[in-house]
C-alpha cells in the first residue's frame, strides 16, 4: 500500500532546519532538567519529577461509590497529619482517586502513612469507598530502581550499536544510536518541561521507543545500502533522499497507525496510564522524525568529513543475494 507515488522530497535540503528543531527542544529539556537538579523538591534531587517507584513513598488507589470531592479528601488527609499529599482522579468513571504520599524516612513510616490514609477516609466517608491497592516503596529500593532503569536504557543502546556494527558497519550503528539517544533525551526533556512524573511504566515505554526508533532507522539504512549496490556513482545526498522517499509510505503507514493508537490511549487511558502513553506519543513522533532528520544526514556528514580528509568516501553497499 502506497500513500505517496514516487515522492521527490529533498529531505537533506532541510537539514539545517532539522538541526535547529532538535537543538531547540534538546536544549530546552536539558535546561529544565538542570534547573530541577539545582532546586530540590521535598529533599529529592533529580533532573526530572520521579514517581513513587523511584523516589519512595506510598501510593493508595481508592474507589468511591460516587464522584468524590477532592477538596474534602485533602482536608481529611491534612487533618490526619499528612502534608504535601498528591491527590488526583484517574480512570474513565471519575470515581477513582490516586493518593500519593511524599517520601518517608523508613519502611515503618511508609506503613504508618498508609494506615493514616485509610483511617482519615473512613472517618469522613464511612463505607462509601474501597481501597483497591496500596503500593509502598522504600527510599533505598527507589534509588536501586532508578539506577537499574538508567543502566537498562544504556545497555539496550550499546547492544544495538554492537549489532549494527556487525550487521552493517560502525558508522551505521553510531548514527542509529545517536538518533535513539536524541529521541530519549527529547522524550525525557518533555517530562521535565511538563512536570510529569517518570515511573517504571514510563521507563518501559522509553525502552519500547528505543527499539521502535531503531527499527525505523534500520529500514531506511537497509534501503540506502540496497541503492548503493545499484547506483554506486550517484551522489550520496541524492541517494539518501531517494531512499527516504522510497520508504516514506511504509513510515507513514506504520508510524501513523501506531501514533493514533497511543494517542487514544493518552486521551482515554486515564491517570494511571498518563505517563506511559505520554512517553509513547512524544517518542513515536520524535523517533519517526529522527530516522529521517538525524540518522540519515549523519551518514552524509560522515562521508563529507572523510572526503575533506582525503579518505575513502564510499559507504558499504548491500551484498548481492545468493540464489
Amino acid at each position: 500500500m502506497e500513500f505517496f507515488h514516487n515522492p521527490r522530497v529533498n529531505w537533506l535540503g532541510w537539514k539545517w532546519y532539522f538541526l535547529a528543531f532538535s537543538l531547540i527542544f534538546s536544549v530546552a529539556g536539558i535546561t529544565k532538567m538542570a534547573w530541577n537538579w539545582t532546586h530540590t523538591v521535598e529533599g529529592i534531587k533529580s533532573p526530572v519529577p520521579l514517581g513513587v517507584d523511584f523516589r519512595g513513598g506510598t501510593q493508595v488507589e481508592v474507589q468511591f461509590q460516587q464522584t468524590p470531592d477532592l477538596t474534602r479528601i485533602r482536608q481529611a488527609i491534612d487533618a490526619a497529619g499528612i502534608k504535601d499529599a498528591d491527590i488526583s482522579l484517574f480512570g474513565a468513571a471519575a470515581n477513582d482517586v490516586l493518593i500519593s504520599l511524599p517520601e518517608q524516612l523508613n519502611e515503618t513510616a511508609l506503613d504508618t502513612g498508609r494506615a493514616q490514609v485509610e483511617s482519615a477516609l473512613k472517618a469522613h466517608y464511612t463505607s462509601n469507598f474501597v481501597v483497591r491497592s496500596v503500593q509502598v516503596v522504600g527510599p533505598t529500593v527507589g534509588r536501586q530502581l532508578e539506577k537499574q532503569a538508567t543502566l537498562a536504557t544504556l545497555y539496550s543502546m550499546l547492544g544495538m550499536l554492537i549489532y549494527l556494527w556487525f550487521r552493517f558497519q560502525l558508522i551505521y550503528g553510531v548514527a542509529a544510536v545517536v538518533a535513539c539517544f536524541h529521541d530519549t533525551l527529547i522524550t525525557v526533556g518533555a517530562f521535565a518541561l511538563t512536570g510529569q512524573e517518570i515511573s517504571l511504566t514510563v521507563i518501559a515505554a522509553i525502552l519500547t521507543l528505543v527499539g521502535y526508533s531503531m527499527n525505523d532507522t534500520i529500514v531506511v539504512f537497509d534501503r540506502i545500502r540496497e541503492n548503493l549496490r545499484i547506483s554506486r556513482r550517484e551522489p550520496l545526498p541524492n541517494l539518501v533522499n531517494r531512499s527516504i522517499n522510497q520508504t516514506l509510505s511504509r513510515t507513514v503507514l506504520t508510524s501513523g497507525l501506531t501514533f493514533l493508537t497511543v494517542l487514544s490511549l493518552y486521551i482515554y487511558g486515564g491517570q494511571v496510564l498518563k505517563g506511559f502513553s505520554f512517553a509513547l506519543v512524544v517518542g513515536i513522533l520524535i523517533g519517526t522524525y529522527s530516522s529521517i532528520a538525524v540518522a540519515s544526514p549523519m551518514l552524509v556528514a560522515w562521508q563529507e568529513w572523510r572526503a575533506k580528509k582525503g579518505k575513502t568516501t564510499t559507504l558499504p553497499a548491500a551484498k548481492r543475494s545468493r540464489v
